[in-house]
């Protein structure tokens, strides 16, 4: 049997650096061999704990871009070197959520990296129909971001976000930044972003925000200043943190929308004002990742450089030292993102 190197999450906050055996396919599936992973908000509420903990151990990593080792014998239109990145979100392909692009909610759901062994590896497995081959000219780190723009691009759907909407970003993180960047895409106007960290703060405005406020106590006059006294359109939850719900229902007009899409531990909740929910005719959407044709359309504005990406690809570890990147991320604010290197391209 062959093997490979891999980083498995046996507990939390504890790597270790393991042979494992190499995935096996099918005559439907790829293997892959993984170039770049990116560490996620998710992966890091694995590392601590506050999610999927019953899964571990487990191979995390679900970011990432990488070369076609092998295709299945039903595989004709992939190629064995060619670059890809993946749709991450394995359902059933045919029931009704599937049908829909509603995968998460496919009662034979898994995620790779999530639920199943995922890219913290040298070689991973996957479906071929949710194989997505890259132009070759484009760089491993921008490539490896097509998974986390996948589910901006989604959630602003969902959120039906377009021009001259005022929108508020609550939280200036690697997610956060995203989310700024897809509001000024879809033509927003203006964005407002709220962060405790003055430096995210700064790269907030680096990423396109109008403006973008470190103070608590100012967030609600800046926001009724910005919006002519109304309250925001639209306001994008993007921390996970149940109060910060709470402040994004006190942000938007009459008619406006929370988006949720930070997550919390499952037992969290917040409360909603249901009268003034059902009278002002608000709306509350949730989005967590991107999937079938977001994954397309992510890949396309990476590719055609619509992102600004230089804080998402600034900081890269080798696999050998993930457990110092996972420690480590908290004190560096600047990188907001870090990848983990598996191979060479």
């Amino acid at each position: 049997m062959k093997t490979m190197q891999a980083a498995v999450l046996t507990a939390p906050h504890k790597f270790e650096l393991r042979e494992v055996p190499r995935p096996q396919i099918g005559p439907d599936d790829v293997l892959i061999r993984v170039i770049r992973t990116g560490i996620c908000g998710t992966d890091l509420h694995m590392f601590h704990g506050h999610y999927a903990a019953d899964d571990l151990p487990i191979i995390p990593g679900h970011e990432f871009c990488g070369v076609i080792e092998e295709a299945g014998a039903n595989m004709g239109h992939l190629m064995q070197g060619q670059m890809v990145v993946a749709d991450i979100n394995i359902g059933c392909g045919h029931c009704y959520w599937c049908r829909r692009n509603e995968v998460l909610n496919c009662p034979d759901m898994a995620q790779l990296g999530i639920t199943r062994d995922g890219a913290f590896a040298e070689f991973v497995a996957l479906p071929g129909r949710l194989v997505i081959p890259t132009p070759d000219d484009i760089a491993p780190e921008i490539l490896a971001l097509t998974e986390p723009v996948a589910c901006v691009v989604r959630a602003a759907r969902k959120a039906q976000a377009g021009i001259a909407q005022s929108v508020v970003v609550l939280g200036a993180g690697p997610v956060g930044n995203l989310h700024v960047q897809m509001m000024r895409l879809v033509g927003a106007a203006p964005i407002i972003v709220a962060d405790l960290s003055a430096e995210r703060c700064t790269m907030a405005f680096d990423a396109g925000a109008d403006a973008a406020i470190s103070d608590p106590a100012q967030l609600k006059t800046t926001v009724l200043e910005l919006t002519d006294g109304r309250g925001a359109d639209l306001v994008i939850e993007s921390v996970g943190h149940p109060a910060l719900y709470a402040t994004a229902f006190d942000l938007i007009r009459k008619g406006g929308h929370v988006a949720f899409f930070g997550l919390t531990g499952p037992e969290e909740a917040v409360q909603v004002p249901i009268l003034r929910t059902i009278l002002e005719e608000n709306s509350l959407k949730g989005s967590v990742a991107g999937m079938g044709q977001d994954m397309h359309d992510a890949l396309a504005l990476l590719v055609h450089g619509r992102f600004r990406t230089e804080a998402f690809t600034s900081a890269s570890y080798p696999l050998e030292r993930i457990q110092e990147a996972f420690e480590t991320l908290a004190e560096r604010p600047a990188d907001l993102k870090t990848q983990i290197v598996i191979s060479q391209n």
